[in-house]
Parts: C-alpha cells; sequence; structure tokens
C-alpha cells in the first residue's frame, strides 16, 4: 500500500509511534489522517499541526471506535487503512490487580477486535482494506515482569494473523507492526530493569514510522523496528528449552537484579 491519498485512522496517535505516523501520513500525501487517543488535547495538537481530524476515543469501549469510524467517514469517507495502535504499559505477573488484566484485554486485544467489526464489511463490500494492528516484540517472544502486558500482546498477534488468514480472498491486507524498544513514553531514559536492556538499542518513533511505510509499502505482514527480533523468534521456535534457558537468565539479571 501507498499511503498518498489514503484516508488513514490512527489510535494513539498523540504520542510516540502513534504520534510519528501521523505526521509521516500527512508528510506522505495521505487524504485524511485521522488522530485518535484517550488523551484529547494531545489528539487536537497533533491534529491541528498536520491538518487532520482530532477524535478523542476510549479504545476498550466499542461505541467509542463506532464513533471514531464514524466520525472519519463523515469528514474524509471510506477508511483505507486502520491503525489500531493505542496501548498502555503494565507490568507484574499472575498477582497483578483484575482490573489491570482486564485494561490489557480491553486496550490491546478488544480494541482490534471492535475495530475489524467496525470497519471490515464496508472494506469487503469495496473489495478491498488494510488493517495495521500494533502488536509487540513481547507478542512474538515475551516481555519480562510485564505478563498482562506480554500475554495481551501475543493475543493481539494471533488476532491479526487470523484475519490475515481468513480475510485475504476478500481483498483485506494486514500487517502487524512489533515494535520493542522505541523511546516514548511507554520507555524513557529513567526507565529502569528491563527497561535499561531495551534502552540500549530503543529506536526513536520516526524510525519506528519508516518501518510502517517500508512494510505497508511491501504489504508484509511483520513490521518489526529491530530486524534482529526476527532472527530471535526463528531460535524461539527452533530450540525453545533453549530459549527459555536464555531467558531466565535475562529474568535474573533485569528483573531480579542478579549479576
Amino acid at each position: 500500500m501507498n499511503v498518498k491519498d489514503k484516508v488513514i485512522v490512527v489510535t494513539g496517535g498523540a504520542s510516540g509511534i502513534g504520534e510519528a505516523m501521523c505526521r509521516r501520513f500527512a508528510a506522505e500525501g495521505a487524504k485524511g489522517v485521522v488522530v485518535s487517543d484517550y488523551n484529547g488535547e494531545g489528539a487536537v495538537r497533533v491534529a491541528d499541526e498536520i491538518g487532520g481530524l482530532a477524535v478523542q476515543a476510549d479504545v476498550g469501549r466499542e461505541e467509542d471506535i463506532k464513533k471514531l469510524v464514524d466520525m472519519t467517514i463523515k469528514k474524509y469517507g471510506p477508511i483505507d487503512l486502520f491503525c489500531s495502535n493505542a496501548g498502555i504499559s503494565a507490568t507484574g505477573g499472575a498477582e497483578a490487580p483484575d482490573a489491570l488484566w482486564q485494561r490489557c484485554w480491553d486496550v490491546h486485544v478488544m480494541s482490534h477486535v471492535f475495530a475489524a467489526r467496525a470497519v471490515l464489511p464496508s472494506m469487503i463490500e469495496r473489495g478491498g482494506g488494510y488493517l495495521l494492528p500494533t502488536g509487540s516484540a513481547g507478542g512474538l517472544l515475551t516481555t519480562l515482569g510485564a505478563a498482562p502486558y506480554a500475554i495481551s500482546k501475543h493475543a493481539a498477534v494471533a488476532f491479526a494473523e487470523w484475519l490475515s488468514i481468513t480475510h485475504a480472498h476478500q481483498g483485506i491486507k494486514v500487517s502487524c507492526l512489533c515494535p520493542l524498544g522505541v523511546k516514548s513514553g511507554m520507555l524513557s531514559e529513567e526507565t529502569e530493569g528491563v527497561g535499561t536492556l531495551l534502552m540500549q538499542t530503543a529506536v526513536t518513533p520516526e524510525v519506528a514510522a519508516d518501518c510502517v511505510i517500508k512494510g505497508l509499502e511491501k504489504e508484509e505482514f511483520l513490521i518489526l523496528t529491530h530486524p534482529e527480533v526476527a532472527d530471535f523468534f526463528r531460535h524461539k521456535a527452533g530450540n525453545y528449552e533453549r530459549w527459555l534457558r536464555h531467558m531466565r537468565r535475562e529474568q535474573a539479571e533485569y528483573v531480579l537484579g542478579e549479576k
């Protein structure tokens, strides 16, 4: 897909990767860029700067996604590309509060379900459309010390895969953005523990947006900000026991602080 002259929606568009994607899509000549975020003021700021439309939305609420889609169509016409990018950070394991587990599920999984429900019928009727959910390298591998995040991101990747398989014959394209470390509000220089590990190779949101543009042009399913993640994924599949031993060592050093 070439994004020029396309109508594009980006959730989580007020900061980080989402903001960088909005700015890049506008620079590439998109017909309309809709900046959606839970942070309404942030969405307005970005939209005003790129000449787009700001829509405040909680992506974990289906009615908000429906409103977002309706407002986009009213302003620009049919949606060509829906980037379901909003995400939250969450640490802890099985002991994490139910509310945190549920919020991760709503934001990282159900938001993609709601988006698909809202845009697929019209895309299928037109014979084409593109979905770009944001998963995570943690959804391919894992995220140390952050079970609610890692598990919900695994589900996000799995749903994207299912959509790609199920709707390809109807002209639907699907890519899944799986970033590793990206310098943003969720990962900054002050991050400790696992964040220290990720910051060693972290890229800027602008680099991530460039990866998105290139991945969309090639219509690749996996869009990676760090090519080495593909190697890690292959190592995991090729020798699960060895990969688990390696991750246990990383857990000991970066979560438990054992040198």
